[in-house]
């Protein structure tokens, strides 16, 4: 078992947390808007202080590996590697939306979330990739995949062929609240991404050895990112 520090910065939340033998043990959040790169340190900083733990008593660093904002990634994914470059500890990466459906698989073993025959749901994460676009995947309540990460432009047939197997299907995540009325019959709950997420699938990744090569690891972005250029008159 182990002593995980865990970061997802994949969207507008900035969320770190520490985590011993698959279990939060403390945890600092931020929705305040795209401020990653000043906060993150602070976090790490804060809770390593608060909890009296030594960096160097970290067994791993877990990052949220995307997909998501391309420059959250960045920050997140940049800052993981450093610490393990410095401390010389492994990094562990876990899929963002894979951590969303855990944390709502969380909140459903704690109480707080309630749906309907949840045995037999169907979740479905959603990250927002701006205007109707959103990156998804869906799982079942064991956390098992049922398809692969996709970019999706959300119109009333998409999904249809998990919508129509009479399961409950139910979508969260920062890119799920727009859908809701387009997406007839899903069960929109009110689920964030955040680094507790990462927790039990972290000390998974350490516990069979799937760790990654600092050098050459990279984000999960599923879409290239674009620049585009200002219709401003500089001159």
């Amino acid at each position: 078992m182990a002593l995980i520090l865990c970061i997802e910065t994949g969207t507008d939340i900035c969320s770190v947390g520490i985590a011993r033998d698959g279990e939060l043990v403390s945890l600092r959040e931020s929705d305040e808007g795209r401020d990653h790169a000043r906060k993150v340190g602070v976090f790490v900083d804060e809770l390593l202080h608060e909890s009296r733990i030594s960096p160097n008593d970290l067994d791993a660093i877990a990052v949220g590996k995307g997909p998501g904002s391309y420059t959250g990634l960045r920050i997140g994914v940049s800052f993981a590697k450093g610490l393990c470059y410095g401390l010389q500890k492994p990094l562990l990466a876990v899929g963002s939306l894979d951590a969303l459906a855990a944390v709502a698989r969380e909140d459903y073993e704690a109480g707080i979330l309630q749906v309907e025959d949840w045995d037999k749901a169907l979740l479905c994460p959603m990250v927002d990739a701006r205007r109707m676009e959103v990156y998804a995947q869906i799982f079942d309540t064991k956390g098992i995949a049922q398809n692969d990460v996709s970019a999706e432009i959300i119109d009333t047939d998409s999904f249809s062929a998990f919508r129509d197997q009479k399961r409950p299907f139910v979508i969260f995540g920062n890119g799920a609240r727009k859908c809701a009325e387009i997406l007839e019959g899903a069960q929109f709950i009110e689920i964030s991404p955040s680094a507790r997420g990462l927790a039990r699938l972290a000390q998974q990744a350490y516990d069979t050895g799937k760790t990654e090569d600092i050098a050459y690891f990279e984000p999960f972005y599923l879409k290239d990112f674009v620049v585009t250029t200002s219709k401003k008159r500089l001159l």
